[in-house]
């Protein structure tokens, strides 16, 4: 789904904004302290969250989320007049605060409804678009297709596959087509008809999703399809399977990792890196010949190829893009043995972090060379790349890290990984960071 990552924060900030504002000309008395600045702004994010009052589908409009709109006022309308009972207000009168709550809720509707109208305007324009087809064709089709056709949602509708032949413009052709034309005109998301499909078959476009970065979604019957990773949702009123949904999909999620990571990598690279790094620098001159960082092209989201920055810990080679490191190598430094034993070699990827290529915790990006090869041999490895890579990761700390001797090695890494995207929680990063941490005290050896 595109989305941009900036609208909530926008939201945010414009109702924030609002709120503080009319409070500071309006109720100073008890706007003007510490307690009363905190009080207001963080119940409305508790009550926010907690409501999920900020739109995060792409079917979201004014009137589907009207009624988390009520919610939301009504909630921190309580909240705002006990407020006045916690600072002891008697300077105005009832009426008068009304009044006041009465300027923030006709604010923050008015923004809501110029938000809406300027998106949908974006979207008719044809920005933001997601191609979509169809396969397989049942009483459900029109159904769905109202939905992509309403410029409002930003899809483009390509058309629908079916063994049927039909001599509708939207007609595409056989079911056995639709492979090839998914890849050929760039589709984003593929909707299946449960009920005009084999079980093969929707196994198959399953397959194809998890090892294409393509997104699968499932209108059922009763084919007994379901399994963790499903969700559901309503497309007015046809239940859909979103086939690899994850928590991270959730724009309030994504926001506070990436603010995570914004805090947790600034923190390092002031407190840690801002001091190590000269030191190492003099190490390596008096060890090795050769530049202080080692940079290598690594595949990050979507595939998107990015600089990945190490402390070297090797010396230069011309198959270091294509060579993995291996136990007891000898492209390996004095100081890098050092290095790759405590993990410290990886602290400069706190700077990918900060940029924004990297996340703390994710899938450990591969070599380009590697994907392309796990990519053909390992059933789901590029599901693995609907996620940031990350500094650590589940698969690290439960122990397939290093060198990839076995077939098995990758592929459990792999499992961990899709684990990992479906049960997000900060809770998990945090556990894996302390793990991660615990590791490399002990010194555990690492070839990768």
């Amino acid at each position: 789904m595109k989305k941009s990552i900036f609208i909530i924060p926008i939201s945010f900030f414009v109702h924030i904004m609002f709120i503080n504002l009319t409070l500071y000309v309006y109720i100073p008395e008890t706007y003007l302290n510490i307690y009363g600045i905190l009080y207001y702004n963080l119940t409305w994010l508790i009550v926010a969250y907690h409501i999920n009052f900020y739109p995060t589908a792409r079917r979201d409009s004014f009137m589907t989320n009207f009624k988390n709109f009520v919610a939301q006022f009504t909630v921190y309308g309580l909240v705002y007049f006990t407020s006045f009972i916690f600072f002891n207000q008697q300077t105005y009168t009832p009426i008068y605060l009304v009044l006041v709550y009465l300027q923030i809720c006709i604010l923050l509707t008015v923004f809501r409804i110029l938000f809406y109208w300027a998106r949908n305007l974006y979207r008719k324009k044809g920005y933001s678009e997601i191609r979509t087809v169809v396969i397989g064709r049942d009483k459900n089709l029109q159904k769905v297709k109202r939905i992509f056709d309403n410029p409002e949602y930003g899809y483009r509708y390509m058309g629908y596959f079916d063994n049927i032949e039909s001599k509708n413009p939207f007609y595409l052709g056989n079911i056995e087509s639709s492979f090839n034309y998914i890849f050929e005109n760039n589709v984003e998301e593929v909707y299946c008809m449960a009920s005009r499909l084999s079980k093969s078959e929707i196994q198959y476009l399953i397959k194809i999703a998890d090892n294409s970065l393509k997104k699968v979604k499932i209108i059922p019957d009763n084919k007994e399809l379901f399994s963790r990773a499903m969700s559901l949702e309503l497309y007015g009123h046809v239940p859909v399977l979103n086939l690899r949904a994850s928590p991270l999909d959730l724009d309030y999620s994504s926001i506070i990792k990436r603010l995570f990571d914004i805090f947790f990598s600034s923190l390092v690279i002031l407190l840690v890196l801002s001091w190590l790094t000269p030191i190492i620098y003099i190490l390596m001159k008096l060890d090795s010949k050769g530049p202080l960082f080692f940079k290598q092209n690594r595949h990050g989201v979507n595939r998107k190829t990015f600089w990945c920055y190490k402390f070297r810990s090797m010396t230069k080679s011309k198959n270091s893009d294509t060579k993995m490191a291996t136990k007891n190598d000898m492209r390996i430094t004095r100081l890098g043995k050092i290095l790759r034993k405590t993990s410290i070699d990886e602290l400069p990827q706190f700077i990918n972090v900060l940029m924004g290529d990297m996340s703390v915790v994710g899938p450990r990006p591969h070599m380009v060379v590697h994907t392309e090869q796990y990519q053909n041999s390992v059933d789901k490895y590029l599901v693995r790349h609907f996620l940031k890579p990350g500094i650590t990761g589940l698969a690290q700390i439960q122990g397939y890290r290093g060198e990839i001797i076995y077939k098995s090695d990758i592929i459990n890494r792999v499992r961990y990984d899709i684990f990992y995207m479906e049960k997000w929680s900060l809770g998990l990063d945090a556990k894996i960071i302390i793990m991660t941490v615990y590791n490399a005290i002990k010194g555990e050896e690492r070839a990768y």
